[in-house]
C-alpha cells in the first residue's frame, strides 16, 4: 500500500529537503520504518530504541495515532501521515 508522509520544516534536512514523501506500508509503523531506512540519518530524531520517539506525533487526516492503534494502525489506501513534531519552550 502506498502512502504519503508529509515531512514538517524541522525534519526536512534530513530527507533532501522534500516536503512529501510516498512510502510503501500496510501500517503506520511500516511506512515510517521505510522512510527512516530510506532516509538512515532521520531514524534518531524518530526512533528511540524500538519505539517512536514520545514527541513525535503521527495523523492520519486530522486523528492521532495514539487514539487509534498506534504504529499498529492500518493504512487505508493512498493514505496521507503528517508527521508532528511537539514543541515547546518560550516564556512564562
Amino acid at each position: 500500500m502506498t502512502a504519503t508522509i508529509q515531512i514538517p520544516t524541522a525534519l526536512r534536512g534530513f530527507t533532501d529537503r522534500k516536503q512529501e514523501i510516498e512510502v510503501e506500508g500496510q501500517t503506520v509503523g511500516e511506512a515510517i520504518n521505510a522512510l527512516a531506512d530510506r532516509y538512515p540519518d532521520l531514524r534518531r530524531h524518530l526512533y528511540q530504541g524500538k519505539e517512536l520517539r514520545p514527541f513525535i506525533n503521527v495523523f492520519i487526516g486530522e486523528t492521532n495515532i495514539k487514539k487509534l492503534e498506534g504504529l499498529d494502525t492500518k493504512l487505508p489506501d493512498n493514505a496521507t501521515l503528517m508527521l508532528v513534531p511537539a514543541i515547546a519552550g518560550g516564556i512564562k
